[in-house]
């Protein structure tokens, strides 16, 4: 079955372990009831410390226990264990192995893509986030081809404040994915930017602040991308790899529980981010 669209959200905890003042409070009308009509995911996984994006979205993409596999919560990048796991079992990996049709639809800047000159800060080891590194890792390319590309910051600015003017309507955006999602077995958005906004967080941050206002702001857009998707009939999967966002009080990461939640979906209950994961290469007709 054709038409499944995975939001990946990156940093984002379950608004039931979110803090007062948090950006879940505010009306997002398509957005909420399908995270509250979902499940919240253990990220910790019996593991003392905060989870972390390498383990965490490595047991979102291959369904096996990567923060067991690595002894402790690693990120943000996968490292070399991390990078074996995922050329061996990554979703894109085995969908692609299967013949299925599956592309990353980030839109990813040339200096992002740039490996590192030699001898300077970084080179030699890999930089990619463990999304982009399995679709690379399955043979596949980034900014693909014919497809629309959506921003991970929704149309927010980069840098501080953040804010543009006026902030785009994504509701067409999610129209246009939509449709294309329709000629795909599995896309993928890999939304880190709410993570980045969660590591601005301060004990002085209110609802008002600058990163308050920008946090707030990418929610209503992901709702109206949502509604985009949701308008063309796509089946939709919702995760996140750890907590941080929704408790913008801290700049680290949080021990919160994290969202999984689908539209139009069939997939088993699970109890963490593992089962998550094994429940997703179910829908996408893996075992």
């Amino acid at each position: 079955m054709s038409g499944l669209f995975w939001l990946a959200l990156d940093g984002v905890g379950h608004p039931a372990d979110a803090p007062p003042g948090s950006p879940w409070e505010q009306e997002l009308p398509v957005l909420r009831p399908l995270i509250d009509q979902g499940m919240a995911l253990d990220a910790a996984l019996g593991v003392p410390g905060l989870p972390q994006s390498g383990t965490g979205q490595s047991c979102w993409l291959t369904g096996h226990d990567a923060v067991a596999l690595m002894g402790e919560h690693f990120g943000p990048q996968p490292g070399p264990t991390l990078q074996r796991l995922l050329q061996q079992f990554s979703l894109p990996v085995r969908l692609t192995r299967a013949g299925a049709r599956t592309a990353l639809v980030n839109r990813y800047e040339p200096q992002y893509l740039a490996p590192p000159l030699p001898g300077t800060r970084g080179s030699g080891r890999n930089r990619l986030g463990c999304f982009p590194y399995s679709f690379r890792a399955a043979g596949l390319p980034l900014n693909p081809p014919g497809l629309p590309l959506l921003g991970a910051t929704l149309g927010l600015g980069l840098e501080r404040p953040w804010m543009t003017a006026p902030l785009p309507d994504l509701t067409q955006q999610g129209k246009v994915l939509g449709q294309a999602a329709q000629d795909w077995d599995l896309l993928v958005a890999d939304l880190w930017f709410s993570d980045l906004l969660g590591h601005e967080g301060a004990p002085n941050v209110t609802p008002h602040s600058v990163v308050g206002q920008a946090a707030r702001a990418y929610l209503r857009n992901l709702d109206a991308l949502l509604t985009g998707l949701l308008d063309t009939g796509t089946r939709i999967i919702l995760s996140s790899d750890h907590g941080n966002f929704e408790h913008l009080g801290v700049k680290t990461h949080t021990a919160a529980r994290v969202p999984f939640a689908g539209a139009a979906v069939a997939y088993l209950p699970g109890g963490d981010v593992v089962a998550g994961g094994q429940a997703i290469a179910l829908c996408c007709g893996l075992s």
